[in-house]
Protein backbone atom coordinates (compact mmCIF):
# COMPACT_ATOMS: atom_id res chain seq x y z
CA UNK A 1 0.00 0.00 0.00
CA UNK A 2 1.99 3.31 -1.03
CA UNK A 3 0.87 6.88 -1.80
CA UNK A 4 -2.70 7.11 -0.23
CA UNK A 5 -2.17 10.24 1.05
CA UNK A 6 -5.90 11.03 0.72
CA UNK A 7 -7.62 8.50 2.34
CA UNK A 8 -8.07 10.62 5.82
CA UNK A 9 -10.36 12.51 3.73
CA UNK A 10 -11.87 9.39 1.98
CA UNK A 11 -11.21 6.82 4.67
CA UNK A 12 -14.43 4.37 4.49
CA UNK A 13 -14.21 4.46 0.81
CA UNK A 14 -10.90 3.98 0.50
CA UNK A 15 -11.06 0.69 3.29
CA UNK A 16 -13.56 -0.22 1.07
CA UNK A 17 -11.85 -0.33 -1.89
CA UNK A 18 -9.10 -2.03 0.11
CA UNK A 19 -11.90 -5.02 0.68
CA UNK A 20 -12.27 -5.73 -2.79
CA UNK A 21 -8.61 -6.51 -2.92
CA UNK A 22 -7.39 -10.13 -3.41
CA UNK A 23 -4.63 -9.53 -0.82
CA UNK A 24 -2.88 -6.22 0.16
CA UNK A 25 0.01 -5.10 2.28
CA UNK A 26 0.04 -4.46 4.56
CA UNK A 27 -3.80 -6.34 5.71
CA UNK A 28 -7.03 -4.68 5.26
CA UNK A 29 -7.12 -5.29 9.14
CA UNK A 30 -3.92 -3.62 9.82
CA UNK A 31 -4.84 -0.83 7.67
CA UNK A 32 -8.32 -0.37 9.52
CA UNK A 33 -6.44 -0.33 12.62
CA UNK A 34 -3.56 2.19 11.62
CA UNK A 35 -5.64 4.90 10.06
CA UNK A 36 -7.28 5.45 13.30
CA UNK A 37 -4.73 7.38 15.55
CA UNK A 38 -7.42 6.49 18.72
CA UNK A 39 -7.61 3.39 18.11
CA UNK A 40 -3.95 2.32 18.04
CA UNK A 41 -2.59 4.58 20.49
CA UNK A 42 -5.28 3.42 22.70
CA UNK A 43 -4.33 -0.37 22.64
CA UNK A 44 -0.56 0.93 22.58
CA UNK A 45 -1.00 2.14 25.63
CA UNK A 46 -3.07 -0.58 27.19
CA UNK A 47 -0.82 -2.92 26.28
CA UNK A 48 1.79 -1.15 28.50
CA UNK A 49 3.79 0.49 24.93
CA UNK A 50 4.89 4.16 26.20
CA UNK A 51 2.90 6.99 24.22
CA UNK A 52 3.47 10.95 23.73
CA UNK A 53 0.53 11.50 26.38
CA UNK A 54 -2.77 12.10 24.10
CA UNK A 55 -6.63 12.73 24.91
CA UNK A 56 -9.01 12.28 22.40
CA UNK A 57 -11.79 14.83 21.83
CA UNK A 58 -15.18 13.29 19.98
CA UNK A 59 -17.81 14.79 18.58
CA UNK A 60 -20.38 16.59 21.35
CA UNK A 61 -17.47 15.86 23.84
CA UNK A 62 -16.55 19.40 26.08
CA UNK A 63 -12.78 20.32 25.49
CA UNK A 64 -10.63 22.79 28.24
CA UNK A 65 -7.70 23.66 26.81
CA UNK A 66 -3.93 23.03 28.42
CA UNK A 67 -2.42 25.47 30.40
CA UNK A 68 0.65 25.04 28.64
CA UNK A 69 1.70 24.86 25.17
CA UNK A 70 -0.23 21.90 22.97
CA UNK A 71 -1.11 20.33 19.35
CA UNK A 72 -4.86 19.70 18.02
CA UNK A 73 -5.06 17.20 14.80
CA UNK A 74 -7.77 14.82 14.26
CA UNK A 75 -7.07 10.91 14.94
CA UNK A 76 -7.81 9.91 11.51
CA UNK A 77 -5.03 12.54 9.08
CA UNK A 78 -1.84 12.22 6.82
CA UNK A 79 0.35 14.87 6.78
CA UNK A 80 -0.20 16.92 9.10
CA UNK A 81 -3.34 18.64 7.70
CA UNK A 82 -5.88 20.23 9.71
CA UNK A 83 -2.98 20.07 12.80
CA UNK A 84 -1.70 22.86 14.17
CA UNK A 85 0.04 24.25 17.49
CA UNK A 86 -1.47 26.86 20.19
CA UNK A 87 0.42 28.93 22.67
CA UNK A 88 -1.74 29.30 26.21
CA UNK A 89 -4.22 32.54 25.83
CA UNK A 90 -5.37 30.70 22.06
CA UNK A 91 -8.37 28.74 23.36
CA UNK A 92 -10.58 30.53 20.70
CA UNK A 93 -8.65 29.41 17.60
CA UNK A 94 -8.10 26.45 19.45
CA UNK A 95 -11.88 25.94 19.12
CA UNK A 96 -12.10 26.94 15.71
CA UNK A 97 -9.88 24.01 14.79
CA UNK A 98 -11.93 21.52 16.96
CA UNK A 99 -15.20 22.58 15.17
CA UNK A 100 -13.74 22.42 12.25
CA UNK A 101 -12.45 18.84 12.78
CA UNK A 102 -15.80 17.65 14.63
CA UNK A 103 -18.35 18.94 11.53
CA UNK A 104 -16.07 16.81 9.16
CA UNK A 105 -17.07 13.71 11.49
CA UNK A 106 -13.65 13.31 13.36
CA UNK A 107 -12.10 12.87 16.86
CA UNK A 108 -9.60 15.33 17.67
CA UNK A 109 -6.81 14.51 19.63
CA UNK A 110 -4.87 16.73 22.07
CA UNK A 111 -0.82 16.24 23.00
CA UNK A 112 1.66 18.86 24.32
CA UNK A 113 3.49 20.79 21.90
CA UNK A 114 7.35 19.66 22.99
CA UNK A 115 8.75 22.50 21.13
CA UNK A 116 11.04 21.73 17.79
CA UNK A 117 11.92 18.41 19.28
CA UNK A 118 13.56 15.81 16.97
CA UNK A 119 11.99 12.70 16.06
CA UNK A 120 13.03 9.56 15.32
CA UNK A 121 11.35 7.39 12.30
CA UNK A 122 12.66 3.48 12.36
CA UNK A 123 11.84 1.66 9.44
CA UNK A 124 11.21 -2.17 9.49
CA UNK A 125 10.64 -3.96 6.13
CA UNK A 126 9.87 -7.87 6.39
CA UNK A 127 10.01 -7.50 10.31
CA UNK A 128 13.49 -6.36 10.48
CA UNK A 129 14.71 -2.80 11.31
CA UNK A 130 16.13 -1.31 7.40
CA UNK A 131 17.40 2.08 8.20
CA UNK A 132 16.80 5.06 10.89
CA UNK A 133 16.09 8.93 10.26
CA UNK A 134 15.53 11.91 12.73
CA UNK A 135 13.38 13.91 11.69
CA UNK A 136 11.99 17.80 12.05
CA UNK A 137 8.86 19.12 11.26
CA UNK A 138 7.84 22.50 12.51
CA UNK A 139 4.01 22.68 13.58
CA UNK A 140 2.68 25.48 11.96
CA UNK A 141 -0.03 28.14 14.16
CA UNK A 142 -2.93 28.15 12.99
CA UNK A 143 -3.79 29.77 9.99
CA UNK A 144 -0.22 29.52 9.23
CA UNK A 145 -0.01 26.98 6.75
CA UNK A 146 -0.56 27.70 3.00
CA UNK A 147 1.46 23.98 1.69
CA UNK A 148 -0.17 20.64 1.62
CA UNK A 149 2.77 18.79 3.34
CA UNK A 150 5.02 20.07 5.69
CA UNK A 151 8.59 20.48 4.92
CA UNK A 152 10.93 18.09 7.09
CA UNK A 153 14.60 18.14 7.46
CA UNK A 154 15.84 14.81 7.91
CA UNK A 155 18.94 12.90 8.12
CA UNK A 156 20.09 9.53 8.67
CA UNK A 157 20.84 8.28 11.76
CA UNK A 158 21.92 4.75 14.36
CA UNK A 159 18.98 3.75 16.43
CA UNK A 160 19.69 3.03 19.71
CA UNK A 161 18.66 -0.33 21.65
CA UNK A 162 16.31 1.00 23.54
CA UNK A 163 15.00 2.46 20.40
CA UNK A 164 14.63 -0.40 19.05
CA UNK A 165 13.49 -2.07 21.54
CA UNK A 166 10.30 0.14 21.92
CA UNK A 167 9.68 0.13 18.30
CA UNK A 168 9.77 -3.44 17.97
CA UNK A 169 7.11 -3.88 21.14
CA UNK A 170 4.47 -1.37 18.81
CA UNK A 171 5.06 -2.87 15.82
CA UNK A 172 4.42 -6.17 17.93
CA UNK A 173 0.76 -4.73 19.15
CA UNK A 174 0.24 -4.36 15.28
CA UNK A 175 0.10 -8.15 14.64
CA UNK A 176 2.21 -10.51 12.20
CA UNK A 177 2.29 -10.18 8.33
CA UNK A 178 3.82 -7.03 8.03
CA UNK A 179 5.92 -5.89 4.82
CA UNK A 180 6.48 -2.03 6.18
CA UNK A 181 6.21 -0.24 9.18
CA UNK A 182 7.69 3.07 10.52
CA UNK A 183 7.30 3.88 14.11
CA UNK A 184 8.48 7.68 15.18
CA UNK A 185 9.60 8.19 18.30
CA UNK A 186 9.09 11.46 20.45
CA UNK A 187 10.72 11.52 24.09
CA UNK A 188 11.55 7.92 24.59
CA UNK A 189 7.27 7.37 23.52
CA UNK A 190 5.51 6.38 20.44
CA UNK A 191 4.42 9.49 18.62
CA UNK A 192 2.88 7.63 15.97
CA UNK A 193 2.94 4.32 14.21
CA UNK A 194 2.96 4.18 10.61
CA UNK A 195 1.96 0.88 8.82
CA UNK A 196 -0.89 2.53 6.67
CA UNK A 197 0.79 4.21 3.76
CA UNK A 198 4.04 5.74 5.44
CA UNK A 199 6.82 7.34 3.72
CA UNK A 200 9.94 4.96 4.32
CA UNK A 201 12.47 7.25 3.48
CA UNK A 202 14.41 4.31 1.34
CA UNK A 203 17.00 6.78 -0.34
CA UNK A 204 18.11 7.68 3.68
CA UNK A 205 19.48 3.97 4.25
CA UNK A 206 21.65 2.29 2.10
CA UNK A 207 20.29 -0.81 0.48
CA UNK A 208 16.79 0.04 1.23
CA UNK A 209 15.11 0.45 -1.53
CA UNK A 210 16.66 -3.48 -2.61
CA UNK A 211 15.55 -4.67 0.31
CA UNK A 212 12.37 -3.25 0.22
CA UNK A 213 12.15 -4.89 -3.76
CA UNK A 214 13.30 -8.01 -2.20
CA UNK A 215 10.29 -8.20 0.33
CA UNK A 216 8.56 -7.79 -1.99
CA UNK A 217 9.36 -10.19 -4.65
CA UNK A 218 9.33 -12.87 -1.42
CA UNK A 219 5.92 -11.81 -0.73
CA UNK A 220 4.84 -12.31 -4.14
CA UNK A 221 6.47 -15.54 -4.53
CA UNK A 222 5.01 -17.03 -1.29
CA UNK A 223 1.59 -16.26 -3.00
CA UNK A 224 2.20 -18.16 -5.54
CA UNK A 225 3.33 -21.07 -3.82
CA UNK A 226 0.09 -21.03 -1.74
CA UNK A 227 -2.03 -20.43 -4.98
CA UNK A 228 -0.47 -23.32 -6.36
CA UNK A 229 -1.04 -25.60 -3.61
CA UNK A 230 -4.64 -24.34 -3.78
CA UNK A 231 -5.59 -24.22 -7.27
CA UNK A 232 -5.85 -21.41 -9.39
CA UNK A 233 -7.13 -18.10 -7.75
CA UNK A 234 -8.61 -15.13 -9.98
CA UNK A 235 -5.30 -12.85 -10.79
CA UNK A 236 -4.44 -9.62 -9.09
Amino acid sequence: MRSTWDYAERREEFLAWARTLPRVLNPVEVLEWSSDKQRYLTDLRSAGVPIVPTTFVGPGEPFEPPPEAFVLKPSISAGGRSSARFEPGESEAAQALLRRIHAEGRTAMVQPFLGEAVETGLVYIAGELSHAVRRSVPLPRAGERHVLYLEEEIEACDASPGERELAERALGVAGRDLLYGRVDLLGGAVLELEVCEPSLYLSYGEGAAERFAAAIAAALSQRRLISAENGPTRSQ
